[in-house]
């Protein structure tokens, strides 16, 4: 008996905002995922042209090889302050603040409460893998109490170093932000939550309503010393029950 198959072949579009290059991060790396979202996103709104990114050291400098869209280089941590000179400049940009952990808060934490405290019109778009990836997996202010990292080989101890800073509640103290979400990439259905998330933070920019802060959660294979799939499910299993996901803040007006 004859069996007939048929072959099945998938077709991706590339995005125009998305270089057509493959990336050199990582084996499970989660930057290429919000990579591809953000531009997809600024496709679907025809912003290509408008858009700036802004990514300071770290592995978020990276995005500039990647993004077919302007850029802007930052000093460690000063990326929002970069973020809102292009913006009180450029009003009609649309202008992106790319930062990991260890970067927005550290080094920049007063950069990024006081450009969320002033409510800028830009999107900050907030990687959290809990530790310091480029550097070399240093402990950062993200990292998981009992973690083990290059400078916490024992395991963060919080009665030492203080526990894990949640960013998102930290920007939630403050009257000015108009959009706070916390979300994942650590499986398909987070991840389109995520982009739901940063094309709300976009929009918001394009409609001048104010500051949209778009914590993601991802994953860092390498420098915890997991294979991606373990990375992930870490991300589900030890991240999430501390840093809730969902919705902080959405002023419609």
């Amino acid at each position: 008996m004859e069996t007939k198959t048929k072959n099945y072949k998938y077709v991706y579009n590339r995005p125009e905002s998305l270089v057509d290059k493959q990336t050199h991060y990582c084996p499970g790396c989660g930057h290429g995922i919000v990579h591809k979202l953000l531009a997809e996103i600024l496709d679907e709104f025809g912003v290509r042209e408008r858009a700036i990114v802004v990514a300071p050291v770290g592995c978020s400098v990276l995005i500039y090889d990647y993004m077919n869209i302007d850029g802007c280089e930052s000093a460690h941590g000063r990326a929002p302050a970069v973020a809102t000179g292009l913006k009180r400049v450029n009003p009609d940009s649309i202008v992106i603040s790319y930062q990991g952990d260890g970067d927005l808060l550290a080094i920049g934490t007063a950069e990024t409460i006081h450009a969320a405290n002033r409510g800028e019109n830009f999107t900050t778009i907030f990687i959290n893998n809990a530790i310091y990836g480029m550097t070399g997996g240093q402990m950062a202010p993200t990292t998981m109490v009992g973690q083990i990292t290059a400078t916490t080989p024992y395991g963060r101890d919080p009665m030492d170093v203080g526990f894990p800073i949640r960013g998102c509640e930290l920007i939630n103290s403050l009257e000015r932000p108009v959009f706070i979400e916390r979300c994942s990439i650590h499986d398909f259905k987070n991840t389109l939550k995520t982009k739901k998330a940063i094309k709300k933070g976009i929009k918001n920019q394009i409609e001048g309503k104010g500051y949209s802060f778009i914590e993601i959660l991802s994953t860092c294979p390498t420098n915890w010393g997991m294979k991606p799939q373990a990375a992930a499910d870490w991300v589900k299993d030890a991240m999430v029950p501390y840093y809730p996901l969902g919705n902080f803040r959405d002023r419609q007006e």
